[in-house]
């Protein structure tokens, strides 16, 4: 296994709930945790880390004496905090499970509130010497769950399949384990990476391995066609591409002061020129 910072252990994939928190946004009434000190705290998914971080530069830059404050560690943990009241928002590469939305109504006496900010394809990475270019999403099924354990099974080289997932606490592991394996586990000897970057790494290292993450990272990794499709924009506004997913933002009620300002700039034109140049997809195209 590599010691170069890729982070990687063994796994055996834990049972999926997903489900959909319907949420309405509002912009008034009730205040905000960052109204103490004018400043906005957001966590959870890594996938948006680049954005987020990219998105409170470019905000803090345009308002003076305004602090976002970014961290990552998964969109699991991201619940976690938003639940313990340590930040204004979560940001989720994946809707919360039923079990969130329970615990949100529990503690705060409603199911919260849900801002898309940008939508994402999620691609499958593979070493630029692996033959293989396109599979179908039975095929890909078949990889991720172990049920194919050779890429000769699915038109390669005979070598034996190293599937390298995230970590249940990441909404990618939850999106990508619902929309291609359905009621199947991951493969049992599934090396798991702990950060989008490890995933690159593995492949990077691996000739033999598949890994997934989105779009922006891994432009010198191969980006598998899936159904004949790319992973860009246009393929996932045509509808052409299966594994695309919108990004969010969720609170537990209206954001107010700082935070209200940051989502609203977010939604805004500023906000969104910035999701297309970290390589993200904006919610529209501007004229």
């Amino acid at each position: 296994m590599p010691t170069n910072g890729c982070c990687l252990k063994r796994t055996v994939a834990e049972p999926l709930l997903l489900g959909l928190l319907v949420a309405a946004v509002a912009t008034a009434g009730c205040g905000s945790m960052a109204d103490g000190d004018g400043g906005v705290r957001v966590a959870g998914s890594d996938t948006m880390l680049p954005l987020n971080r990219r998105l409170a530069e470019t905000f803090m830059r345009d308002h003076p004496g305004v602090a976002v404050r970014v961290s990552g560690g998964g969109t699991g943990a991201g619940v976690e905090a938003l639940l313990a009241g340590r930040v204004d928002l979560c940001a989720a590469s994946r809707p919360f499970r039923p079990d969130e939305v329970s615990a949100l109504f529990e503690r705060f006496g409603s199911i919260g509130l849900r801002f898309l900010i940008a939508r994402d394809a999620l691609s499958v990475y593979l070493h630029p010497d692996n033959p293989v270019r396109s599979l179908t999403m039975e095929e890909l099924a078949a990889v991720f769950s172990g049920a194919a354990g050779r890429w000769s099974d699915v038109g390669g080289a005979d070598e034996p399949i190293e599937v390298v997932i995230r970590p249940s606490s990441s909404g990618t592991h939850h999106f990508f384990r619902d929309h291609v394996l359905g009621d199947a586990d991951y493969a049992p000897s599934a090396l798991v990476a702990a950060r989008p970057s490890d995933v690159e790494e593995a492949v990077r290292l691996r000739p033999a391995a598949v890994g997934y993450g989105g779009i922006v990272p891994g432009l010198d990794l191969v980006h598998l066609l899936i159904d004949g499709a790319e992973p860009g924009p246009e393929a996932v506004r045509r509808g052409d591409y299966p594994l695309s997913r919108y990004l969010y933002f969720f609170a537990t009620r209206p954001p107010a002061g700082a935070a209200a300002d940051f989502v609203d700039w977010c939604l805004g034109p500023e906000g969104q020129r910035v999701v297309a140049e970290v390589g993200f997809i904006p919610l529209w195209v501007e004229p």
